[in-house]
């Protein structure tokens, strides 16, 4: 879908996000994002070690992650729940044949010192993964998507 300037500087039912990706060489690219920051993206090339970014792909595990932990954190605040520590561990399977995608995702939740607050916290996962969360929703469009939860 091509947007034209006239129809983005409307008022529309929709967000639109822009991103603009600039080859740097080799196969090493940066890209910008609406809040104005960059992220360097590249890829394994056969016979070399070096790498200067991101793999795309697992981009969108962070993504994934990011965007959910955003809202638990947000939701667990609303809440008066104080947390040690909390970190979201993703695992992403791909395909064989390419394109190669994410088929089945796994979403491991961590929390740290949620003393008997367990519900709470289940609660505030629950809310991202069912409502909140744009991306996951994206994901669940072409993959399985598991859950679990834990506490330390």
């Amino acid at each position: 879908m091509v947007f034209l300037k006239e129809q983005v500087t409307k008022k529309t039912p929709y967000m639109i996000n822009r991103v603009s990706t600039q080859w740097k060489g080799g196969l090493t690219f940066e890209s910008d994002n609406p809040s104005g920051k960059t992220v360097v993206m590249d890829t394994e090339v056969e016979g070399s070690t070096q790498r200067f970014g991101l793999s795309p792909k697992a981009m969108m595990l962070s993504a994934l992650a990011g965007c959910s932990a955003l809202d638990v954190i947000s939701i667990l605040e609303k809440m008066k729940i104080e947390l040690k520590d909390f970190r979201i561990d993703v695992e992403g399977e791909l395909t064989e044949e390419h394109p190669k995608y994410y088929h089945a995702v796994v979403v491991n939740y961590h929390f740290y010192g949620a003393d008997n607050q367990n519900e709470k916290c289940e609660r505030a996962v629950k809310l991202s993964v069912e409502k909140y969360c744009g991306v996951m929703e994206m994901f669940r469009q072409f993959a399985k998507i598991s859950v679990n939860t834990f506490y330390h």
